[in-house]
């Protein structure tokens, strides 16, 4: 009879290991690009991730009652790394677009802003396709800037010159190795406001917006198949911006009041 009582209480602590075990692998992997950007995604000085993005998937992990855990990934994989299960929630500002439906699947938008295009400081706002003939132009590979460079401004005689991080294009628009670069709204706005961009360049204006290519603002990337997951996300979103926990997050982050667009609004 001891025996008994011993095996049960040895199978009872093996099937709570295992279910300690299960749940530890139930935690949602919530991947974002590797490379800074702000003010969505960045590092502080000690190494940790801040920033708006990271703010609300805080709250949104919060509302959800769910551990997440955030994996760094390189922009141009993010979508293998979905698709082949390393990472669970594409949580990088990646614009809801149908080319990228024809893969995965997207949550509701958690905020949608403009693409424009900066350029060495001259005074001239011209954007036109036409005016931008012979001008090389910057881009973030694997985005929806890309995309609409390629669509727009190549055909009229732009080159398009690609790079694996936003940094690096607005470096060398710094540098004058390009003469343009067309990337988010406030991304380019952060720059601006840098030492490097306030000395450099200027906002030359917000591109027409086309949401076949642009896409109908951003949202958490999931996999096809993870229908309860994209529910339950969208179910989150809807719930904090009912509370008005957009707008309070946006309060830390002047530089976005009046430009970034949320459920909210």
């Amino acid at each position: 009879m001891n025996r008994r009582i011993v095996l049960a209480a040895a199978a009872a602590a093996v099937a709570m290991m295992a279910g300690a075990s299960t749940a530890a692998m139930a935690d949602i992997k919530f991947g974002v690009a590797a490379e800074p950007y702000a003010p969505y995604s960045s590092k502080d000085a000690s190494g940790k991730w801040v920033g708006w993005e990271i703010d609300l998937m805080n709250q949104l992990c919060a509302q959800m009652n769910e551990k997440c855990e955030l994996v760094e990934v390189a922009w141009d994989g993010i979508i293998p790394a979905l698709t082949s299960k390393q990472i669970d929630v594409i949580w990088s500002s990646m614009s809801i677009t149908d080319e990228r439906k024809k893969t995965i699947d997207f949550s509701d938008m958690y905020y949608n802003t403009p693409s424009n295009v900066i350029g060495q400081k001259n005074g001239d706002t011209d954007i036109a396709p036409d005016h931008l003939k012979g001008k090389i132009i910057g881009v973030q590979v694997s985005t929806t800037h890309e995309r609409y460079a390629q669509k727009y401004f190549a055909p009229a005689g732009a080159e398009i010159k690609t790079y694996s991080t936003q940094d690096e294009a607005n470096n060398d628009l710094a540098a004058g190795r390009v003469d343009y670069i067309q990337a988010d709204s406030t991304a380019l706005d952060a720059f601006l406001k840098t030492e490097q961009g306030k000395q450099c360049c200027e906002l030359k204006g917000t591109v027409p917006d086309d949401t076949s290519v642009l896409g109908f603002g951003v949202g958490a990337g999931v996999r096809k198949e993870d229908t309860a997951l994209k529910e339950k996300i969208n179910a989150a979103i809807a719930e904090l911006a009912k509370q008005k926990k957009f707008a309070e997050i946006t309060k830390n982050y002047p530089d976005l009041q009046g430009i970034i667009a949320t459920p909210e609004k």
